[in-house]
């Protein structure tokens, strides 16, 4: 799986740029098939064992061994492994597939893909790898090709520093991954996830506390969740289908999926398990009210983006492993098609992003307004589409541990069918806004449907998005979801104990919710383009979030470097260094008067340090 998506990275560095558009596209796409196809053999070989014997490692090679340090380059297969490549290839290979036609004429085409290839191939390394510092390694890989992929355009300096920032905020989160390998290995003596589980009453207690809380720490930053969520919005800078590729359907994922491979560690503390939770709810609320007031449209998604992760993490903080690999897949799939339909509309606007300036564009990209239409429906939680399912089975959960996290999350449902439906009704309906002149701006263009290298992508996806809900019922086919991954968490796997009665009553719940926001957003927005009351200020800026790490450590490290470079800097080492050179200077300066040059002085100095060693060595005689 790992070596397609690697060769595909190395043909193209080599070659790429002599091959050029399209067929570097073309390999990288390939390139990304191949690992679709041997992610798809290798889960048919897994799913016809036996139930407890769906897990192996494969190992490569010895990598390090250093006293009582051993890892090895290995890959573990089991349920969780498989099901996260499967939907990470699959959608990694649509996405390469719709980039060939999007990324068309750019002057840097074969570079993109060279950095997709390597972003997958560093992608499947984390959820593959059998050990911790492996995974830290795809975890890296990612982060680094997010920083290329986010300022790809880097002449613009709002992607540069788009770029800066995402990579800056995941680098602090990366520290708690460090410290939690650190604390892990000190208490246990190995890296290896399997070492670990089976080791894992060394960890009970504080220990597991803080390594959890770590780790979080480090999902918080990869996966955009509070207090380090406010980079994402801003890496939408990169082109549309690196935000569908690497912020919505894999990357962002990646701290959830770190959670849930450590879920036999995380179920030993419910102190970070409530943590957890209630950072999960509280994002997904806060992300939900922001996207109800962005204007841009891939803003609107990224706060989604946000939003539907702290769902997952909110699943991940009350044991329900399950209902958030099955929100992260379905999610996956309607979120991957939503930023490329939003893409498309991009592409067919000539690069127009701004909701206000969109309108009734369901007549001239019907493809595209057909397939978005499905991702809408799915994202609001409308039944039988596949957001219903997985939401509600991550809200079940919830309700059984807490009734108030579970509101919250019925609030932020009502807020998701709003902020999508206030999208797709300002793009797709009302007047043709697009043709209202700009001041100062180019005369406008009919908006264009996407070839057919992207249309096909979003047809793939909109049938998923659709259908992907079944893959949790258990009355459709014998290997339903829970079956498949329940091995994975058999020692920690949370259940909850509602009856059919409340089930019904809590899914009929989740059903209204979404049509009571779609409903409020139709009544607002079907005929209004602008709405201050709703837009605020407050909520345009992001709760002020950033103004806040602003004053807070913006200002105050900016203060304290000027403080560095004007005094610590250059009086107190500069002062040291150049008064040591002084110094130097001046005792050079009198010492040379000794090398007069006269050789009378010369003599005369000889006389009398002779006069003097005579003196001396008398004196020593008579005494």
């Amino acid at each position: 799986m790992p070596l397609f998506a690697l060769v595909g990275f190395l043909v193209l560095l080599a070659f790429g740029r002599r091959i050029g558009d399209p067929v570097a596209g073309w390999i990288g796409t390939l390139a990304i098939a191949g690992s679709f196809v041997a992610a798809c053999i290798t889960f048919a070989g897994l799913s016809h064992l036996p139930s407890g014997a769906r897990e192996f490692t494969q190992t490569y090679f010895t990598w390090i061994s250093v006293g009582g340090l051993h890892v090895n380059a290995a890959i573990l297969i089991d349920p969780l492994s498989m099901t996260m490549a499967m939907f990470v290839t699959g959608v990694s290979m649509l996405i390469h597939l719709y980039s060939i036609g999007y990324m068309k004429k750019d002057r840097d085409y074969s570079k993109f893909f060279v950095y997709l290839n390597l972003f997958v191939f560093s992608m499947l390394i984390l959820v593959l790898a059998n050990n911790l510092l492996l995974t830290f390694v795809g975890w890296e890989g990612v982060g680094v090709c997010s920083y290329w992929l986010v300022s790809f355009w880097f002449e613009r300096d709002s992607a540069a520093s788009a770029g800066k920032k995402a990579f800056i905020y995941n680098r602090v989160g990366d520290v708690g991954f460090l410290l939690a390998m650190f604390l892990v290995f000190s208490k246990v003596g190995t890296l290896n996830y399997l070492s670990v589980f089976a080791n894992r009453h060394v960890l009970a207690g504080g220990t597991a506390t803080a390594v959890m809380l770590l780790l979080f720490l480090a999902a918080t930053g990869k996966s955009a969740q509070i207090p380090l969520f406010n980079w994402l919005p801003d890496a939408m800078e990169g082109p549309t289908p690196v935000s569908a590729l690497i912020h919505a359907a894999t990357m962002v994922t990646a701290g959830v999926y770190l959670l849930c491979r450590m879920n036999e560690v995380l179920a030993l503390t419910p102190d970070a398990m409530w943590v957890i939770a209630i950072v999960g709810g509280v994002t997904a609320f806060v992300a939900a009210t922001i996207a109800s007031a962005q204007q841009d449209i891939k803003k609107v998604l990224a706060f989604s983006t946000v939003s539907q992760i702290g769902y997952m993490v909110l699943a991940v903080g009350s044991g329900a492993y399950i209902a958030a690999i099955f929100l992260m897949v379905c999610h996956a799939f309607y979120k991957g098609l939503l930023f490329l339909g939003a893409g498309s509309v991009i592409h067919g606007l000539e690069d127009e992003q701004d909701l206000k300036r969109m309108g009734r564009l369901r007549k001239w990209l019907p493809w595209t307004y057909a397939t978005f239409l499905v991702a809408w429906l799915s994202i609001a939680g409308v039944p039988p589409f596949s957001g219903f399912w997985s939401k509600g089975d991550v809200l079940t959960n919830v309700y059984a541990k807490s009734p108030a996290l579970w509101a919250l999350g019925v609030v932020t449902a009502v807020l998701t069918g709003y902020y999508m439906s206030r999208l797709f009704f300002l793009a797709f309906y009302g007047k043709d806004r697009w043709k209202d002149p700009v001041p100062g701006g180019a005369a406008h263009h009919s908006p264009h449907e996407s070839p057919w290298v992207m249309r096909l992508p979003l047809v793939i996806l909109a049938v998923f998005s659709a259908l992907a809900g079944a893959f949790d019922l258990p009355w459709v086919h014998h290997y339903d979801f829970a079956s498949w991954l329940a091995p994975v968490f058999a020692h920690s796997l949370y259940l909850d104990h509602e009856g059919t009665v409340a089930q019904w009553v809590l899914a009929t719940i989740d059903a209204v919710m979404a049509f009571v926001g779609i409903g409020v957003a139709w009544h607002l927005w079907k005929s209004k383009v602008n709405r201050p009351e709703l837009e605020r200020k407050f909520l345009i800026n992001v709760w002020y979030w950033d103004d806040f790490y602003d004053t807070v450590i913006g200002r105050p490290s900016q203060s304290l470097a000027r403080f560095c470079a004007g005094v610590v800097d250059a009086r107190v080492i500069d002062g040291a260094v150049n008064g040591a050179a002084s110094l130097v200077r001046a005792t050079g300066s009198q010492a040379r008067r000794l090398q007069s040059g006269y050789v009378r002085n010369y003599a005369l100095g000889i006389a009398f340090g002779t006069a003097a060693i005579v003196v001396f060595v008398l004196s020593r005689t008579w005494w």
